[in-house]
Parts: C-alpha cells; structure tokens; sequence
C-alpha cells in the first residue's frame, strides 16, 4: 500500500519528507511542481551516475572510429608518395565523430538504464504535483508503517493524504 500526502508549503513537504526518512521508511518519493536541491538532500541523491555511460560511450566510439578508419585503409590501400598507411589527421575526423555518437548513444541507454525506464508498472501520483502540491509518497508501507507513515505527514500539515493499493 502507498500513502500519499499532499502539501501546499514547501518547508512542511520537506519536513514531512526528513521525518519519513529519519523513522526508517526507504522507498520514499517527491513529487514537487518546481527544482529542489533539498529534496535531493533529503533522499540523499548525488552525482547521476549517467555521466560514466557517456564516457564509457565516448571512449569507446573513439575507439571503435579509430578502428574503423585504420582498418579500412589497411584491407584498402592505397600507396602514395611513400607515405604511411595510417596516418592521424585524416583519422581524427571520423575517430571524433564517433566519439560524439557513441558518446549521446550511451547517454540516451545510460538515462534509461538509471531512470528506471520503461516503467513496468505505474507510481502512485497525484495530478497536482505539477501544478500547485508538494507530494510526498511513501510506498511499501504494509500494517502499521501506513498509520505510522500517515501520521508523520499528518503532524508535518498536509493538505490531503491518500490510501493507494499498489499493484505487485
């Protein structure tokens, strides 16, 4: 079961959300109508992890872009003036292009991979989150973590508070 509350004032949202997660609820979300930083403190969220997909992506698309030029001008060669098959500034340019795809390619999988998409099943939410509510969802919750739960955002101020069954 999920209890959900809504708040019209940022600060009760978040005191309501630092309560939840100094009693021991885990598997908490916030839902707010513009950016908060606190909110990311609250949860304890850092750095996103999808940064290390780009590199990795763009690593390895420099390599593969380096691969491919050098490769072709080996099966294909083409002898000119004595120089060097493989030389680098021809190369550069595909080695940099793929550089840059693999490097947006990865970023895409990477924000997929991390956000949790596609979501398989659907997260409680109310429809006022993204006009005018802060909305604090606590999911998970079975016996008496709901009234616990409920009575932490009910002592925090919330406007509304909501019962939802969660489908497993």
């Amino acid at each position: 079961m999920a209890v959900i509350g809504a708040f019209a004032y940022e600060e009760d949202f978040l005191a309501a959300a630092e309560n939840l997660k100094a009693s021991g609820f885990d598997n908490i979300s916030l839902l707010s109508p513009l950016p908060l930083e606190e909110a990311q403190e609250v949860l304890g969220l850092g750095k996103s992890p999808v940064r290390r997909f780009s590199l990795a992506g763009a690593i390895l698309g420099g390599i593969c872009g380096f691969a491919m030029a050098a490769g072709t001008a080996l099966v294909f060669i083409l002898p000119t003036g004595g120089r060097t098959i493989i030389t680098l500034p021809p190369f550069l340019v595909i080695t940099y292009e793929m550089t840059i795809l693999f490097g947006v390619l990865f970023t895409l999988l990477g924000f997929h991979f991390v956000s949790g998409l596609p979501a398989w099943r659907d997260k409680p939410y109310l429809p006022s989150a993204n006009i005018d509510h802060f909305v604090v969802v606590v999911e998970g919750a079975a016996g008496e973590q709901v009234a616990r739960a409920e009575a932490i955002i009910r002592d925090a101020g919330a406007d509304e508070i909501r019962h939802v069954e969660e489908d497993q």
